[in-house]
């Protein structure tokens, strides 16, 4: 592992949207629902060993009946990395693409499981990403499927 100092961390950019609200708010169908997650991690390099690490996360909530959206959560949360000289480009690789994610996961994490709350959905809560796995899912040519395992909500 490369060495590394997260400068600052910060929400880039975040949206919920519910389309179909107030209308599922008046059906109270008991159709269970479906969550797609996915998790994107983009990295933006400049001088002096400085990067830009956005963890991008989409959920999606829909019902499994008509597959009408519930919600759907955007967010960009992002840290500016100051990292030490380093030769090993696997190691700055695997730093920037899992040792920092796993450090901002937990506030987006955190956004999330608020946004839920407020909605008048049931709260939902993701469960903890293994950054080191979707490396090596990615690695291997791995398709991007969801990056977390769904949970109830």
């Amino acid at each position: 592992m490369a060495k590394f100092n997260i400068i600052t961390q910060f929400l880039k950019d975040i949206s919920f949207e519910s389309p179909n609200v107030p209308e599922l708010f008046f059906k109270q169908e008991n159709t269970p629902a479906k969550l797609e997650i996915n998790i994107d991690i983009q990295i933006k390099g400049a001088d002096n060993n400085l990067f830009m690490v956005d963890l991008i996360t989409k959920v999606h909530s829909k019902l499994e009946a008509g597959d009408k959206s519930i919600f759907l959560i955007d967010t960009t949360f992002s840290g500016l990395v100051q990292m030490e000289e380093e030769k090993d480009e696997e190691a700055k690789k695997r730093t920037l693409l899992i040792d920092v994610p796993t450090l901002l996961f937990p506030t987006v994490r955190a956004l999330i499981t608020r946004l839920t709350s407020e909605s008048g959905f049931p709260t939902f809560t993701m469960q903890p990403v293994d950054f080191a796995q979707l490396y090596a899912q990615k690695q291997a040519g791995g398709a991007a499927a969801p990056a977390a395992p769904a949970a109830n909500q």
